[in-house]
């Protein structure tokens, strides 16, 4: 019990804690388990107008766990999950963990070519998807993904309305809830067994899936509570996506592991945030630099009570990209609280450094290394740099993966030195402050997602009348970047920007595709023929595109 504050010993966390620590075993669905134990009547998620207490999300995600076992789901299998903010979300996550599986969560933004990529890699044994809405196809596009990939033999699917049973002959996860009659009992998987498998695109083209151990999950949910001193009386209102890092070990493990609430958003729509900021009292908020910069240019005064919701809420949180220095301060000033500003990736956990509440913050820096996890600047020999000089950023500690899942050839590239290299460049100061000055080679962050133009490029290169394409990234006030590509056609061959994009769109995300294409008579090249992205950077800023 030493990692605990004495304030937090009879809470939630030391709740969970004491469950494991006598044991040779750890599952990450004692973060359900033990605060269900400790509060089981308290509210637990607030989504779609609805309350689920603690022990109603514990008693769903542990059937959930006995009907995938039922099924065929074994320890150790990956069960794809893609679903949006809603309370089914935690009760499929925790139930696949419960159930011993691995949960493999996927963006509802994703199309076709992206799942069944993902589903074939991890060689899953279910996919259990949200059906989707006229908005949003991702049951079909999941549904299409499945169907062509052999090696998985189950899809559930969550439905809209939970009185359905099925939907087009596919299952739902609702029917497997009501057939099992009981709980399964959680199982005995070790701190170093896999869990969570999050896919982040590469450099490559290929997206690589950190592999994440119970451990990595455990101590990362408990880092991030301690970070911003979370407690069973905060509410934090959940607008990222739980099927990635920052708000799935931030929010979603985090605030269940202390006894919180979470109010969820199925998206970020500025309006919809203040009014449940409002109405639920949210004292916590995480969110990525486009979110307060829309939440700052937002008419809030015109829609609700600024001084209601200032009388509650206590902290906000940002990651995913610097945020711009003058957005931050106007921000607070606007809504009277204080931000925070992170740094970590899926390799991480999301942990890596954070601008902590117990000491002085720097505007401008993405904080300290948190508990448990160093960081250091290196030069290419992986040698310490003096603060001030600029390097690459490494880290080490309980949050960092075990690897990339099936990758086994990139361990020695990515761990060198015994530290993970993260490949993006910073620097520190005399206090062991981070400031990060660069990305990763070319990779574009619009609106706090990853887009590597690597797999861009590969999409645009499908098309029939491409003969080579290079994608960078444009400055852009609210996305902080947009993708833009420069496109060399085949000899003969004719297409306009607009089809291009159109073809684009059609094939990835939809916050991957170029907004911004220019046809070119060619991409300009060095002496080893490797396209040189920082002149075509500096043709955007002459106004070429």
């Amino acid at each position: 019990m030493g990692i605990l504050a004495p304030e937090a010993r009879n809470s939630g966390i030391a709740r969970a804690y004491s469950l494991i620590k006598d044991k040779v075993m750890l599952n990450c669905s004692l973060i359900l388990d033990g605060s269900a134990q400790t509060y089981g009547k308290r509210t637990a998620i607030l989504a779609k107008g609805e309350s689920w207490t603690y022990e109603r999300l514990h008693r769903a995600a542990g059937r959930l766990a006995k009907g995938l076992a039922a099924a065929g789901i074994a320890p150790g299998d990956r069960v794809i999950l893609v679903c949006p903010n809603r309370a089914e979300f935690a009760i499929a996550f925790f139930g696949i963990l419960k159930a011993g599986a691995v949960a493999v969560p996927a963006s509802i933004l994703w199309k076709q070519r992206e799942l069944a990529f993902v589903m074939q890699d991890t060689q899953s044994k279910g996919v259990v998807c949200f059906e989707g809405s006229s908005a949003l196809s991702i049951g079909r596009e999941c549904r299409a993904a499945f169907e062509e990939t052999d090696s998985c033999p189950h899809f559930w699917l969550i439905p809209d309305n939970p009185d359905q049973e099925a939907i087009d002959g596919a299952p739902t996860i609702q029917s497997l809830i009501r057939q099992a009659q009981d709980s399964l009992p959680t199982a005995m998987t070790s701190p170093d067994d896999l869990a969570v498998i999050l896919y982040t695109s590469g450099t490559t083209g290929k997206p690589k899936g950190a592999a994440l151990s119970h451990q990595n999950i455990f101590t990362a949910a408990l880092t991030a509570a301690r970070l911003v001193d979370m407690s069973r009386e905060d509410v934090s209102l959940v607008a990222l996506p739980m099927s990635h890092c920052y708000a799935q070990t931030a929010q979603l493990n985090a605030g269940l592991l202390c006894g919180g609430a979470l109010a969820m958003l199925e998206r970020f729509d500025p309006g919809q945030a203040l009014q449940s900021m409002q109405e639920h009292g949210v004292t916590l908020f995480c969110g990525v630099p486009t979110m307060y910069w829309t939440l700052l240019h937002h008419k809030a005064e015109e829609q609700c009570n600024l001084g209601k919701i200032a009388a509650r809420l206590r902290l906000g949180c940002c990651g995913g990209a610097p945020i711009a220095p003058e957005v931050l301060r106007e921000t607070e000033a606007k809504y009277r609280f204080q931000i925070l500003e992170g740094y970590g990736l899926s390799e991480t956990s999301a942990m890596a450094t954070f601008s902590q509440l117990h000491r002085p913050r720097k505007i401008g820096s993405v904080g300290l290394p948190v508990w448990g996890v160093e960081a250091q600047v290196v030069d290419e020999n992986t040698n310490p740099l003096p603060p001030g000089v600029n390097g690459e950023v490494v880290v080490r500690g309980h949050s960092v993966m075990q690897g990339y899942y099936n990758r086994p050839e990139l361990l020695e590239e990515v761990f060198r030195g015994g530290w993970f290299h993260t490949g993006d460049v910073g620097h520190m100061d005399e206090e062991g402050y981070l400031y990060l000055v660069d990305r990763a080679a070319d990779v574009i962050i619009r609106g706090g997602l990853n887009v590597y133009p690597r797999e861009i490029e590969e999409v645009i290169a499908s098309h029939p009348a491409v003969a080579i394409a290079s994608v960078v990234g444009v400055p852009h006030e609210k996305y902080g970047e947009e993708v833009a590509a420069f496109i060399v056609l085949k000899s003969g061959n004719s297409a306009s920007p607009e089809e291009i994009i159109d073809w684009t769109k059609q094939k990835v995300a939809n916050y991957k595709y170029p907004r911004l294409v220019k046809i070119v008579e060619s991409l300009p090249l060095g002496a080893t023929g490797k396209v040189l992205k920082k002149e075509l950077r500096g043709r955007i800023s002459a106004g070429e595109v």
